[in-house]
Parts: C-alpha cells; sequence; structure tokens
C-alpha cells in the first residue's frame, strides 16, 4: 500500500488581483505558510502558467517546477476544467460558456471547440514535462439538459450523444496517452458525466481507454443522494484524483435535489469546507488507502458560509489528520511462523 499525497490545494477558487493571489510566487508562499504540500495548477491565468510554453519548452516547465519546489511544494496536477467544459457545449449553453473561451472566439462555437482541443493537447505534454501522471478537467456537455426524462426522450438519443462525446475525446485521450497521463474527469453535475451510470457509458463509447480515468470528489453525490462510499468500491481502479470538499443535504418540504432555483445558500444540498458537512471522509480516507490510490488528496473551496482563507487553513489541518500512513506489517506479525510444506500438508491431513 502506498501512502496518499497531501495535503494540496487547488488553487481556482483562491487567484485574484490582490497580493499574494496575483502571482506564483506570492501564492506558493501563502500556500506553504498553511503547510500545504502541493498546488493543483488551473491553466487559464498566465501569471500562474502559461500552457502553450510549458508544453513545447521544458526548460520553461523546470523553472516552473523550480518556483514551486523553492516553496516546498509540489504541483499535484494541472486543470483544465473550463477547457475540457468546451470540448462538448449543447448549443443551449453557447452564451453562458462563451465567457470560459477568448474573447476573439466567443460567438463562434466552432473556433471556440478547436481551441478548446488544442488546450487540452498542450495540457498532455505540459503535464509530461513537468513530471505529472494525473490530469484534472471536465468532459462537457452534449445531454446535460436532457437528464430528466420528460418529455420522453426519442429513442437512441442518449447513446447518440456519448457516441458523439467519445468522438470528441478519444483523439485527446490518445494524446494523453502517447504522454504518460490520465485523464481525470471530475465526475460532477452538469457534465455528461455525472454518476456511476454516465461514467460506465462513456468508458464503453471510448472503448474502455486507460487513460479514461477519475477525479473523485463525494460532494457532488451527497448533493445527488448518490452512495459515494460504494463508489470508492466499484471505480477505485480509475480514480486517480481526489478533492476534498464536503458538502450537505437538509431536504424539507419546499425542495429537495433538485434545489427549487434557489442560490446556494438557499439550496438543500450545498458545499461546505471540509469537516462543516455531512461527508464521512474518515471512510473514504480508509478506502483510498485500502485501494491504494497514489494520488494526492487536494483540498477544493466551494463553501457557500465560511471564508475561504479560513477554510484553506482549516482543510490543511483536516487533510494531514486524515490522511492514513500506511502500515508495512500486519499486526499479527509477532505470531507468524516460518513456512514448512511437510506441516502444511499434515495439518490438512494430506
Amino acid at each position: 500500500m502506498t501512502t496518499m499525497q497531501g495535503p494540496a490545494v487547488f488553487l481556482a477558487q483562491f487567484i485574484s488581483d490582490e497580493a499574494p493571489f496575483n502571482s506564483l510566487e506570492g501564492i506558493c508562499q501563502w500556500a506553504a505558510s498553511l503547510d500545504f504540500k502541493g498546488i493543483q495548477i488551473p491553466t487559464l491565468d498566465s501569471r500562474f502558467i502559461d500552457l502553450q510554453k510549458a508544453a513545447e519548452s521544458k526548460t520553461y516547465a523546470d523553472e516552473l517546477t523550480g518556483i514551486v519546489g523553492s516553496y516546498g511544494l509540489k504541483i499535484s496536477e494541472l486543470s483544465t476544467h473550463l477547457q475540457g467544459q468546451l470540448v462538448a457545449v449543447h448549443p443551449a449553453y453557447d452564451d453562458f460558456f462563451d465567457g470560459f473561451a477568448p474573447q476573439a472566439l466567443r460567438g463562434n462555437p466552432k473556433a471556440r471547440q478547436e481551441w478548446a482541443v488544442q488546450q487540452l493537447h498542450y495540457a498532455a505534454k505540459a503535464s509530461q514535462n513537468l513530471g505529472l501522471n494525473a490530469h484534472a478537467t471536465f468532459s462537457g456537455s452534449l445531454l446535460w439538459q436532457y437528464f430528466h426524462p420528460w418529455p420522453q426522450r426519442p429513442p437512441g438519443l442518449i447513446e447518440e450523444g456519448f457516441k458523439e462525446l467519445a468522438n470528441r475525446w478519444l483523439p485527446i485521450l490518445n494524446e494523453f496517452d502517447k504522454n504518460g497521463v490520465d485523464v481525470c474527469y471530475e465526475i460532477h453535475p452538469g457534465e455528461d458525466l455525472f454518476d456511476g451510470e454516465t461514467y460506465e457509458m462513456f468508458l464503453k463509447a471510448v472503448n474502455n481507454h486507460h487513460r479514461a480515468c477519475i477525479l473523485y470528489d463525494p460532494s457532488h453525490f451527497v448533493l445527488q443522494q448518490l452512495d459515494y462510499i460504494q463508489y470508492i468500491d466499484f471505480y477505485h481502479e480509475r480514480i486517480k484524483a481526489f478533492h476534498v470538499k464536503d458538502a450537505e443535504f437538509n431536504p424539507t418540504g419546499k425542495q429537495g435535489t433538485f434545489g427549487g432555483y434557489q442560490n446556494w445558500l438557499n439550496r438543500a444540498g450545498r458545499y461546505r469546507s471540509p469537516g462543516d458537512g455531512q461527508i464521512d471522509f474518515k471512510t473514504i480516507f480508509s478506502k483510498l488507502a485500502q485501494y491504494d490510490y497514489k494520488g494526492w488528496a487536494v483540498m477544493e473551496w466551494e463553501c457557500c458560509l465560511k471564508n475561504q482563507e479560513d477554510g484553506a487553513r482549516e482543510g490543511a489541518e483536516f487533510i494531514k489528520k486524515h490522511i492514513i500512513k500506511v502500515t508495512d506489517k500486519a499486526f499479527d506479525d509477532f505470531a507468524a511462523v516460518e513456512t514448512n510444506t511437510q506441516l502444511n500438508r499434515r495439518n490438512l491431513g494430506l
């Protein structure tokens, strides 16, 4: 068994125009001061990484690694959540997701998608240049608006959607494979991959591609009322990344899993800082240790109540307390005996 790496922190919700959150050096110093050991870096802000340059220049990638390392940190993964989202966008969401793309590409879905695919190709090579073996992203979605089966869906609609999603992702998965990096889809409402069934549909459509892996975030399963513990039993071989984010589900006589169009503060299901919600992280960390998860425990802050800096400080300590330093011996080794074939055969009556 392998001891999980961490704690790390996903930088996306902390980046701003104010110091120390406006430069790689500043945010590394901040993360190190909280005793984080790693950072997961979003890839759309050139103040933190020039993704194309990291793909094309090993020297630049080494410089990035050196800067992060000078603060006692490692890069856990790169993230292309926003670019991955743009690999597959249903026209109903074109206006909503245009903001994820460069200004010049807005209003041009074809060019926007081509740009997103190129970004993923850069991410594959950049990850290799940085010595990483896992990458965090979203699948995008062609089908989310059809998740509730009313009106009745035309026969074959879902199958056709997953076929098209696979066609878009297979060349990307092959590029990541060429660079020795797993693609870790965050299983997330709003994406076509939002639970176990949809992940399996996608996996079948990409011929069980061994790079089509999972970023496990239990908070999204609490909001769906899915068994997030058994999920690990089902998919542990594919879980290659892990977000530590808490959540709670408090249904009322007025709303449940769909949330009644309420804001995050007033929804029955809402995200919380680690330790403030209902998730059984003790069992999660035990399960991941049992199944020899070798990746990072990465704190993601999306709490609707707690200040992000307080959440980060408490989150680092929370993860440290939950990471299990795995044992290299059995508890009953003191009573072990030497192998004796003759004795074993005699005990079997042979």
